[in-house]
């Protein structure tokens, strides 16, 4: 009674194949869910003050007590700028700064800026 060698190995082979469309389906379906996750991370980001805004995207270059650095002081910003000139810089940029850095919260920034002294 001879028994051929490679059925074993064959059968393990499929069942290692189809192990892993099973476990690649289950992955896309944790994919989907992962990505929806992800939107409420970035809602929670855009709920943020703008203080908490200016130490993740500002402290780097305007200081950690607004004296400046790379960019300029932003104590008393209020006094050299209208609400809409620092609108519009947070919006377009200036300079080495980029625009966008504040996306959605140009305006209630502006207000925090404008209370700077």
């Amino acid at each position: 009674m001879n028994r051929n060698p490679l059925i074993p190995f064959a059968l393990i082979a499929i069942l290692g194949i189809g192990a892993m469309f099973l476990v690649s389906f289950k992955g896309l379906g944790d994919n989907k869910e992962l990505t929806s996750e992800g939107d409420e991370e970035a809602t929670e980001e855009v709920a943020a003050s703008p203080e908490e805004i200016y130490q993740q995207s500002c402290i780097g270059c305007h200081g950690d007590q607004y004296q400046g650095g790379v960019g300029p002081a932003l104590t008393g910003v209020g006094e050299r700028l209208s609400e809409e000139e620092i609108v519009d810089v947070l919006t377009n940029g200036k300079g080495a700064m980029p625009g966008g850095l504040v996306s959605g919260k140009e305006q209630e920034m502006a207000e925090w800026l404008m209370t700077l002294e």
